[in-house]
């Protein structure tokens, strides 16, 4: 098995086969501002020109050792083709939803028979292309987007979202709907492009924001139209402790479930799965791969393989001021495990 590639190594992993060892790669969040001045691709450029944004991605890739190439950098780009303004951030922030489209009511919510042309998507679309050109058919490509639930929320504004789900259920099963349909739109247009898997982000999913009950009754018939519907492996990232929902999460189809360090015990967490879904994380990106030191990082890689992570990778978006040493600290963590 060691004549495995990394595409095979990673769909393995999270499909639950066997592999010759664990691979590690961001399944989240991959730009860090040491690689933008590295290769000349800095934020906020690199969130709207494909070919910085292919080449900041495969410099993380290449330069760190993860084993995958993951774009975009954020969580707006569907949001912003929808209708949402967007402040495009700095070098070290992120974009973000700044307006939202549907505060008050859905009056005049429909979808764009373009969508695909809208925004920003055909540039992540042809980044993808110019990625698979150049890391070759071997390297697995991972396309991020927000979840339907994230979406539902950027579209109507949390605050919103959170009083319909209490007084007005209709209007929230409403916006949902039409958010599930545009994110399984746009994750196989990630597909056709030839990203291998689709890895969705859902904050707004956490039990920080919505009960667990809500979970179950709302969120996860989506979440499993979204995982059935979209041609590939599949992954989830919801922030948080979801330790209340992770049985639900195990539940909504998808191959992979990434979790925060918040989750704790990974050995327990593998015990709710069961074999309906493959554990990806959890090493913290603010409280160990930011700060360090590399004894640090590497010792909490090896427990966490040593648990049974399926895949090693941080609990959530790299932080952008990361140093590319500390990147670089858990691939090493995962290959000396192996010696």
């Amino acid at each position: 098995m060691s004549d495995m590639t990394l595409k095979e190594r990673l769909l393995n992993a999270l499909e639950g086969k066997q592999v010759d060892k664990v691979p590690v790669c961001s399944v989240t969040q991959t730009g860090i501002v040491e690689l933008m001045e590295e290769v000349g691709a800095p934020w906020p450029e690199a969130h709207s020109d494909p070919e910085q944004m292919a080449k900041l991605a495969i410099a993380n890739y290449e330069l760190s050792g993860l084993e995958a190439v993951r774009i975009p950098f954020c969580l707006t780009v569907l949001a912003e083709a929808m209708g949402c303004e967007i402040n495009m951030g700095t070098i070290n922030r992120q974009p973000s939803v700044i307006a939202h489209p549907y505060t008050k009511d859905l009056e005049g919510m429909e979808m764009p028979e373009n969508l695909l042309d809208m925004g920003r998507i055909q540039a992540v679309l042809d980044a993808i292309k110019i990625i698979r050109e150049r890391v070759g058919p071997d390297v697995p490509i991972i396309g991020g987007m927000e979840g339907p639930v994230t979406l539902a929320s950027d579209l109507s504004s949390v605050k919103s979202f959170m009083k319909w789900s209490l007084k007005k259920p209709e209007l929230l099963e409403q916006v949902l709907d039409f958010a599930t349909e545009a994110t399984i739109a746009y994750a196989n247009s990630m597909v056709l492009a030839g990203a291998d898997i689709v890895s969705i982000a859902d904050p707004v999913a956490s039990p920080d924001l919505m009960s667990p009950d809500s979970f179950k009754n709302v969120l996860q018939s989506r979440l499993q139209k979204f995982s059935s519907n979209v041609n590939s492996v599949t992954v989830l990232h919801v922030c948080g402790n979801v330790n209340p929902i992770l049985d639900y999460m195990a539940d909504c189809g998808f191959e992979g479930l990434s979790v925060e360090e918040k989750v704790g015990s990974i050995k327990k967490a593998k015990e709710v799965l069961g074999d309906r879904a493959r554990l990806v994380g959890n090493i913290s990106s603010p409280f160990t791969l930011l700060p360090g030191p590399i004894d640090k990082i590497k010792e909490e890689s090896k427990k966490a393989i040593a648990e049974g992570v399926d895949v090693l990778a941080p609990g959530c978006g790299i932080a952008p001021m990361t140093p590319l040493t500390h990147i670089k600290a858990m691939v090493e963590a995962r290959d000396e495990y192996y010696t």
